[in-house]
């Protein structure tokens, strides 16, 4: 499907707030893209696409993953709002005809990261937290200036927040977020 296509369908899909937020993240992502060498069609792709399932409740989400056989980990079962990576992802190549694998990845390690993302994936996840729609966060503009010059570091530090947010909150940690973190914070020490 064309990326025309691909907002077109969103727009009926999320709420209007969602949808604002997708748009966001697709221009950030581009602006990004190109700074960082990146394809710029893929980066937009996937930003658009990164919350596309995140219309469904936790319980569908759970549903899909059963349906499609996406393995859930405890944490996700618990939070199953986590899932609309996945399920998002699923969706990309089974709903919007996605098949480059950059920007299947890119949607399913939006909300947690992993080690060693590549360079699509980093965009993502540093987009979706610094897009401009997004409610002030701690140090939001550090880290909005830090993904423009240092790319790594603005992954680390978007993960920091997150971490700091979730202990703070009581939230449960996603053990994948904390293998992420650690992985950027001695890549970027040790550099």
């Amino acid at each position: 499907m064309e990326l025309d296509g691909i907002r077109e369908s969103l727009k009926k899909l999320l709420k209007e707030s969602r949808y604002l937020h997708c748009a966001g993240v697709e221009e950030v992502a581009c602006d990004m893209a190109l700074l960082h060498g990146c394809d710029m069609e893929k980066a937009r792709i996937a930003g658009i696409l990164h919350d596309c399932a995140k219309y469904l409740t936790g319980q569908q989400l759970l549903e899909e993953c059963g349906k499609y056989r996406i393995p859930v980990t405890d944490i996700e079962r618990k939070c199953p709002h986590l899932l609309h990576a996945k399920v998002g992802a699923l969706y990309a190549q089974i709903k919007y005809g996605v098949k480059d694998e950059e920007i299947i990845n890119a949607v399913t390690y939006h909300t947690t990261g992993r080690p060693a993302m590549g360079l699509l994936e980093k965009i993502i996840f540093t987009a979706d937290y610094i897009e401009p729609c997004r409610k002030p966060l701690p140090r939001i503009w550090e880290i909005r200036e830090m993904a423009y010059s240092d790319l790594d570091k603005a992954v680390e530090m978007v993960l920091e927040n997150m971490l700091n947010y979730l202990q703070e909150s009581g939230g449960d940690i996603d053990t994948l977020t904390l293998e992420t973190y650690r992985y950027y914070r001695n890549k970027n020490m040790s550099r």
